[in-house]
């Protein structure tokens, strides 16, 4: 995207935590707005669930308050004329609202963004829900199951999770003093390959190593500032998903733990390699290597500093929200890319 190129104007409609009153976890939608504001692009909020609670009579009728709110999302369309809208997970936002979008800015291009695991039945069920509605999906895993969901008129391609230095703030390969050599956070669900890894690891773990795990049944789950200073106070992290084996699939908390400098350990079966060599990061195969990955780093300090510096270098010129966005605004709007994108080759139209 030129800087001669007129700036698009741009709304996301996601999921923006207002009710969680500063106790949520900030996530794609709040970066890649941060994007669009350091790239002097204008651009405006709109929290799906926020407004469809805040609108929901005596704050629990949710079906008044979200065709309530899908009024709404019309009106702030037509009033904002954006050019370009987000709209993230939104189960709540109807396809019928799409359309009366579309009257009220005529040529707006909408996009779905949805960062779920694509083996989840919920996941592909809002992909397709969105799939003759928009003009173009992304999501964060690539390969051919991609392919499912184009329709012949929209774009679908695969985005990395973005990262932002108002958001990733820290950077642990510069310290030598944490209250955990090991972090983990993660809510428990079903089908989970990150809870039979956690049983099958901690019993392999050696004694020295002082374990921050959350969540999972192991302790209460951090949110918010706890979750913030938990990843600030540790040395290394766990970079485990729901589902492993999926062609460059990761949840955002590799952007919590790369981006802040965490020495992460992550699953050597994502082909994560085409972004991150062992210079970056530390892949493992199973919990014992795992395990003994874990001792090894814990004992060898300027080498676990020297990964994680890498790493969290590599994370923020990859992957920051400013080159994410720049990536998926040229990819709807039909323009040729600005730049050798690394992950530009899983666009399918």
């Amino acid at each position: 995207m030129s800087d001669n190129t007129m700036k698009p104007r741009i709304l996301f409609a996601g999921n923006f935590l207002i009710r969680h009153w500063g106790r949520g976890r900030t996530g794609i939608d709040m970066r890649l707005q941060a994007g669009a504001t350091r790239l002097d692009m204008p651009s405006l909020a709109f929290s799906e669930r926020d407004v469809a609670r805040f609108l929901a009579p005596l704050g629990f009728m949710r079906g008044i308050g979200a065709r309530m709110m899908n009024s709404r999302l019309v009106q702030t369309v037509r009033n904002y004329r954006p050019d370009v809208v987000f709209i993230s997970h939104c189960d709540y936002i109807g396809n019928e609202t799409l359309d009366a979008m579309r009257r009220a800015a005529p040529g707006v291009r909408l996009v779905h963004i949805n960062c779920d695991p694509v083996e989840t039945a919920h996941c592909c069920e809002q992909i397709a829900r969105r799939m003759h509605s928009c003009d173009a999906i992304f999501v964060t895993t690539a390969g051919g199951k991609l392919r499912e969901w184009t329709t012949g008129r929209n774009i679908v391609g695969f985005f990395p999770n973005p990262s932002d230095s108002a958001f990733e703030t820290e950077d642990n390969s510069a310290k030598t003093d944490f209250r955990y050599d090991l972090f983990f956070a993660g809510r428990p669900a079903l089908a989970d390959a990150r809870a039979e890894l956690l049983d099958k690891l901690i019993p392999m773990l050696d004694p020295s190593v002082r374990t921050g795990f959350f969540g999972m049944g192991k302790s209460p789950l951090v949110v918010g500032r706890d979750y913030e200073e938990a990843i600030a106070a540790s040395k290394a992290g766990l970079s485990i998903n729901r589902f492993e084996g999926w062609k460059w699939y990761a949840s955002d908390r590799i952007t919590h733990l790369m981006g802040n400098g965490v020495l992460a350990f992550q699953y050597d079966g994502n082909e994560m390699q085409r972004f991150f060599s062992e210079a970056d990061t530390v892949y493992f195969h199973e919990a014992g290597d795992l395990a003994e990955k874990i001792a090894w780093y814990n004992s060898h300090d300027d080498a676990r500093r020297a990964v994680a510096a890498s790493g969290r270098a590599k994370y923020h010129a990859l992957f920051d929200a400013r080159r994410v966005l720049k990536y998926m605004l040229e990819a709807v709007l039909g323009e040729d890319f600005s730049e050798d994108y690394e992950w530009a080759g899983e666009v399918y139209r």
